[in-house]
């Protein structure tokens, strides 16, 4: 198994934060339940993770412990950290949207050590047992508390009773649960508790921005001119009205990714992978985006509508200052809008200069390549061929995710049709496929 410190070093971290310390003790040192209550952006995911993996057979091929997620987007990016941590231990995201029986089919193959999933599609392969549970001893919930909000407290009901090796529960959450429903049957229970950390909100910036008129989009275009290519999360408190902001951004030179529930799945999986990878640099979304995914570098909040509960400003500012990085949020008012009662802290106000630049455009593009791990390929052969044929710099190569049949790999905007050029005809390790920009 790969040490803690080698895992770290592998995720670009230098050191564990107090919470982070705190949750590896809790799990390695001791034979107790978990309660973890952390802010939005406190790197829970690691919290939990780190240790997790220490506990794991790794020379048992077979499922081991279950991670409870409210969302695909969190089962999906749970996956790909513990993939990036280089640990060797298999895994597998489940999630509706997509059928049941491919996932089945790709359990089979692989017999994942680690199953992430949300509640009804983990129901569903167990009932049709999919899913061998009596080798699990592990059980995860992250973000319980918004699993119990989106209404899956039946669901998780029938889940835990359908898990009957379970030894040690884990819980995460960003808010203090009033009281932990009896059907978790958790055990003499250690919880962490930094819900009341102060070190995100030290770190985020709360300004204003005043728009004369009540339609606030020429506001937030000229304000989104401000900012240059640093990356900002727009957002919006309808479905509808993330659509047409995102057209008047895309109509007026920006580079979006619109994201709401209302979009199917793999509409939904681009655009925030267009962001996560910086192909795009503004991300334009209900309050869905507030929680439950990992994205990296956030500079920027703005709220285009106010948020309508204190909850949910919290959640939509911990997208940003994560770990330990610094950010700003951003109230965007019109005439007769105020600042919301329960937002305490007094905003820096914010105008705008006469002259602004043109839209900066992202710092990256995605690249499409038609092969994949089944034909051989890794991130290693991807950036050497960029290198070699494409002609580029490592610097000049974002994030690689090499998926089963293709592979997509974001590089410097300036430079991404000079590969494409470059690149026409040639092959990979002695393969020709397909090589293109994703729009």
């Amino acid at each position: 198994m790969t040490d803690a410190q080698t895992i770290l070093r592998k995720l670009g971290i230098a050191e564990l934060s107090p919470m982070q310390q705190e949750t590896a003790g809790a799990i390695n040192d001791s034979a107790d339940d978990v309660v973890i209550l952390s802010p939005t952006g406190t790197g829970k995911t690691l919290a939990y993770m780190l240790p997790l993996v220490s506990q794991i057979d790794a020379g048992r091929q077979a499922p081991q412990a279950i991670v409870v997620t409210p969302s695909r987007e969190l089962a999906l990016q749970s996956a790909e950290v513990l993939g990036r941590m280089g640990t060797g231990l298999t895994s597998f995201a489940c999630y509706g949207g997509r059928p049941a029986m491919d996932e089945h089919r790709a359990m089979m193959r692989q017999t994942p050590q680690i199953i992430f999933g949300t509640p009804g599609r983990l129901n569903d392969h167990i009932d049709k047992e999919n899913i061998n549970v009596y080798g699990v001893r592990w059980l995860v919930i992250d973000e319980f508390d918004k699993c119990l909000e989106m209404g899956f407290m039946d669901e998780m009901m029938r889940l835990l009773k359908s898990l009957p090796g379970v030894q040690r529960r884990i819980l995460l959450s960003a808010t203090n649960a009033e009281e932990i429903p009896s059907f978790v049957r958790m055990g003499r229970t250690i919880t962490i508790d930094h819900s009341a950390d102060s070190a995100t909100s030290q770190r985020v910036q709360l300004l204003e921005v005043r728009s004369p008129e009540k339609d606030k989009l020429d506001t937030l275009g000229r304000l989104l001119r401000y900012l240059g290519d640093e990356s900002t999360i727009v957002f919006l408190n309808y479905r509808d009205s993330v659509e047409r902001t995102a057209d008047y951004l895309r109509r007026s030179g920006f580079t979006v990714s619109a994201f709401h529930g209302g979009m199917d799945q793999k509409q939904r999986e681009d655009a925030l992978y267009k962001f996560s990878n910086s192909s795009a640099n503004i991300f334009v979304s209900t309050d869905l985006a507030s929680r439950g995914l990992d994205i990296p570098s956030v500079g920027n909040i703005i709220h285009y509508h106010s948020p309508q509960t204190a909850e949910a400003f919290i959640h939509r500012t911990g997208r940003t200052a994560r770990w330990d990085a610094g950010g700003r949020s951003w109230l965007l008012l019109g005439p007769g809008e105020e600042k919301p009662e329960f937002v305490r802290e007094k905003p820096g106000i914010v105008e705008l200069p006469a002259e602004l630049p043109m839209p900066a455009h992202p710092r990256m593009k995605t690249i499409y390549i038609g092969k994949g791990k089944k034909d051989k390929l890794s991130r290693g052969d991807i950036a050497g061929f960029l290198c070699k044929k494409g002609g580029l710099e490592m610097k000049e190569i974002g994030r690689i995710d090499v998926k089963d049949r293709y592979t997509y790999a974001a590089v410097a905007y300036d430079r991404a049709q000079m590969v494409i050029t470059r690149t026409r005809g040639e092959k990979i390790k002695g393969i020709r496929t397909v090589i293109e920009l994703v729009k």
